[in-house]
């Protein structure tokens, strides 16, 4: 775990004259123009919890970067703390001596760069086992860890070529297998994919979900692309001028924009790849109930039975199948369909598109229910998606009653 805690930094001689200023609520500019000094990071607060990937995003010169090096310091920190789990205990990384640090660094922190920093007269290998040779390792074990990276990567065939004989993408395999051969548990990732053509970006954004599913890093990941951003993310925190203005969950932050900066953002993302079922649907309990049932659309003569075991859609009876993730969307038959709540919305459009009916989001059958629901209890439909709840979703705007 990382705990980043009231953090500072400040560019410039005699940082710390701009304490008193970020005290007394002064923005960054203001500081500027009174001390010639440059705020990076305004008393930024962060948790990132082991295995999963944060992203740091917003702006050129919002401060991502700036933050990010303080965690394996290459930027030095002017006030404040980062709490690091290291030999059982809790290091403050940005007050700790030198000595520490360096063995922080060594064996528990790599970094992938923006530029792919490789050294180009030597080979991909070679490269990739440049961390191991200044640990000191024994070249046997130097040959096995890199051959297995190597072939993590999909660059094994590769191994003998020269950075320069490569494309940009396996350029960027190959600092990422650099940083993964030193099996350190932090992750640092600085804008990696951003000089890649958009195909092969996000070729790695998919490639590099795929790793982190078997390796389970700890990975701080710049952008500035939110769409990057909610691909990625198990967490997210968004900055404007060294402050971290929301930080939250993909869904959270694409559901519940905390400012216009961040709705800026929001306004043009894609949000079928972010946002689950549950987020989008229509509860059952905002329905009417009647003598026939759960009343879907009044002008369409929907209906969902009392039991909740029949659909009746103009005059036709429908009985509702079960759809669970990985199954072929395409073998469905023309009916509605029950999902899981966590089923993601790119799946409930492509339901929704072949079966030509509604999306019932089913309750999670570990879900604890409320007294009031006990009477309930064989009601398994929490809500619905139709062709309404997607269009306002992907519009950003609020339903609408029927």
């Amino acid at each position: 775990m990382i705990e980043i805690k009231n953090l500072d930094v400040v560019f410039g001689p005699q940082p710390e004259r701009a304490l008193p200023l970020l005290d007394a609520k002064q923005g960054r500019e203001e500081i500027r123009k009174d001390t010639g000094l440059v705020v990076g990071v305004n008393n930024a607060n962060l948790t990132i919890n082991r295995g999963e990937i944060c992203v740091l995003m917003g702006l050129s010169g919002s401060g991502k970067s700036s933050l990010l090096r303080c965690i394996n310091g290459l930027n030095d920190t002017t006030r404040g703390s980062i709490n690091i789990d290291h030999d059982g205990g809790i290091v403050d990384f940005a007050n700790a001596d030198v000595n520490i640090k360096r063995e922080i660094c060594m064996k528990r922190i790599s970094m992938v760069f923006q530029k792919f920093a490789l050294m180009p007269w030597l080979t991909v290998a070679q490269n990739v086992a440049m961390p191991l040779e200044l640990q000191g390792i024994d070249k046997k074990e130097i040959k096995q860890r890199v051959d297995v990276q190597l072939d993590l990567v999909g660059l094994k065939k590769w191994a003998k070529l020269k950075p320069s004989e490569l494309s940009g993408g396996m350029q960027q395999r190959v600092g990422l297998a650099r940083a993964l051969v030193t099996e350190s548990d932090i992750l640092l990732m600085d804008e990696p994919f951003s000089a890649l053509d958009p195909l092969i970006r996000t070729q790695l954004q998919d490639e590099l979900i795929q790793l982190q599913e078997k390796l389970q890093k700890t990975i701080v990941f710049v952008s500035h692309d939110l769409d990057e951003a909610l691909k990625l993310g198990t967490n997210i925190a968004i900055m404007k001028d060294g402050v971290i203005v929301q930080q939250g969950k993909p869904e959270d932050i694409l559901l519940n924009p905390e400012n216009d900066y961040v709705r800026q953002f929001v306004a043009h993302t894609n949000p079928i790849h972010v946002l689950k079922a549950k987020s989008i649907m229509r509860p059952i309990s905002d329905m009417e109930f009647t003598d026939r049932g759960y009343c879907l659309s009044k002008r369409h003569d929907y209906w969902l039975s009392k039991d909740q075991q029949q659909v009746y859609y103009r005059g036709d009876e429908f009985s509702p199948q079960l759809w669970q993730t990985g199954q072929d969307i395409v073998k469905l038959s023309a009916a509605p369909t029950c999902v899981a709540s966590d089923t993601a919305m790119h799946d409930v459009m492509e339901i929704r598109y072949h079966t030509d009916h509604s999306v019932f989001i089913m309750k999670d059958l570990d879900e604890d229910l409320d007294d009031d629901e006990t009477v309930h209890r064989d009601e398994k439909i929490q809500g619905v998606i139709g062709d309404k709840e997607l269009y306002h979703t992907l519009l950003g705007k609020m339903m609408l009653n029927d």
